[in-house]
């Protein structure tokens, strides 16, 4: 039994009543013409299967005792497989997910009219979907569609929600899942160290960031985390900034919050250097008062602990220290933003926002800033940690962070 059938019979488990559990990958979105945006499969439905293609449903099917799996996917297309590639083939699928009934993806309509009108006196019987949305505006996903069409075609069915329970279960994470982490870190270590060496007076941001998709590449990454941040001077107190197109110059300080991915796990990193590899006394100051607020944070998070408290004890701690360089503003005309968030398939994974206590297996961000408009200077810290029994790892440890190893990079 692979990782993801484990998930799998876990997620069952939960379920209280029979019922039937339903997850999309996903659709891709036409962008122009015959243009589509890159697929990137709901994490969801990959981390229950370990696929990653489009136009796939996982069906998990729970009566008493008796558990059954099937896989809908679209059919081999020998045709379209000359121009685009082929899709993964029915027994692949399998050796990923461990699912052995596996049937057409044009099979799922009647297949699930079948199951409603099988259960259709069983009043346990429930219809589990992902029901997640994340704003009012978003265009509906394949699991809010179908589920409107239940409503319509089987009104008797009830619909509950499975997202809490996938989120749940993907809050803790197994050695598998901290490897994969770990293994995103250490690509995106290589390509800051890039970045940190060839910084100069007079590159572009934009050259940056080129350095670091090369080495990503280099490292077979296909995708960053998210929208890589590379900002200079007074663009680095812009919280997400993603113009990435203005030249730096003697004196900045140098901003870039990113990461990698390995296995769809990511990596979420930000380090600040100065353009010139030498730090200013100025530099110096507000950088280690960053260092210090991060210290902060490591040495107290931990199993019981929220991140609202890691965020306040951040917050304390700069009410009483800024003013001490010339900071005198609120404390949150300085710092505005929280110290952490949970961190795994998403960069901004399950479980952030949430009043939650900390517990064994979580990852999460590790990162306080300063932000002052009127010097051109902004500073953020990221690193990223694993919570362990009594305190918490940080995965990140290989990445240059002090004054003194940053500038050892940047002088090399």
């Amino acid at each position: 039994m692979n990782v993801y059938s484990k998930r799998r019979k876990e997620l069952l488990n939960s379920i209280e009543t029979d019922g039937t559990v339903v997850l999309f990958s996903g659709l891709s979105i036409n962008k122009s013409e015959d243009e589509s945006y890159p697929f990137s499969v709901n994490r969801n439905f990959y981390y229950l299967t370990g696929l990653e293609e489009e136009s796939m449903v996982l069906v998990l099917n729970k009566v008493g005792n008796d558990t059954r799996e099937y896989l809908f996917i679209l059919p081999y297309d020998e045709y379209m497989a000359k121009w685009v590639g082929g899709r993964i083939l029915k027994e692949d699928a399998e050796k990923i997910s461990e699912i052995s009934n596996i049937n057409d993806y044009e099979d799922f309509p009647s297949f699930m009219a079948s199951i409603f009108n099988r259960y259709r006196h069983n009043d346990e019987h429930k219809l589990y979907l992902d029901l997640w949305h994340y704003d009012a505006n978003q265009a509906l996903t394949p699991a809010l569609n179908f589920a409107k069409d239940v409503k319509e075609k089987h009104p008797a069915v009830e619909i509950k929600d499975i997202y809490s329970k996938i989120c749940k279960m993907r809050l803790v994470k197994d050695e598998y899942e901290i490897s994969c982490i770990k293994k995103a870190i250490h690509i995106t270590n290589a390509g800051i160290k890039k970045m940190m060496a060839l910084i100069k007076d007079g590159v572009n941001e934009m050259t940056l960031e080129g350095l670091f998709n090369f080495v990503l590449a280099q490292n077979l990454c296909k995708n960053t985390a998210f929208d890589t941040i590379c900002a200079g001077g007074k663009r680095a107190t812009i919280l997400h900034y993603h113009d990435n197109n203005q030249k730096l110059h003697d004196g900045e300080m140098f901003l870039c919050d990113l990461g990698a991915t390995y296995k769809n796990y990511c990596a979420d990193i930000s380090r600040t250097f100065p353009v010139n590899g030498k730090f200013s006394d100025r530099q110096k100051e507000i950088y280690e008062v960053v260092l210090k607020a991060q210290k902060i944070v490591e040495e107290n998070a931990k199993p019981g602990i929220t991140l609202r408290q890691l965020n306040q004890m951040v917050v304390d701690f700069y009410k009483e220290e800024l003013p001490k360089h010339g900071l005198n503003k609120d404390v949150s005309e300085y710092y505005f933003h929280g110290v952490s968030h949970y961190l795994g398939l998403d960069t901004h994974d399950v479980g952030s926002g949430m009043p939650i206590t900390l517990e064994k297996g979580n990852v999460i961000t590790n990162e306080p800033g300063l932000y002052i408009e009127d010097e051109g200077l902004g500073i953020r810290i990221e690193d990223d940690l694993l919570i362990t029994d009594d305190g918490c790892e940080v995965l990140s440890i290989e990445i240059p962070k002090s004054i003194e190893d940053i500038e050892k990079v940047a002088n090399r």
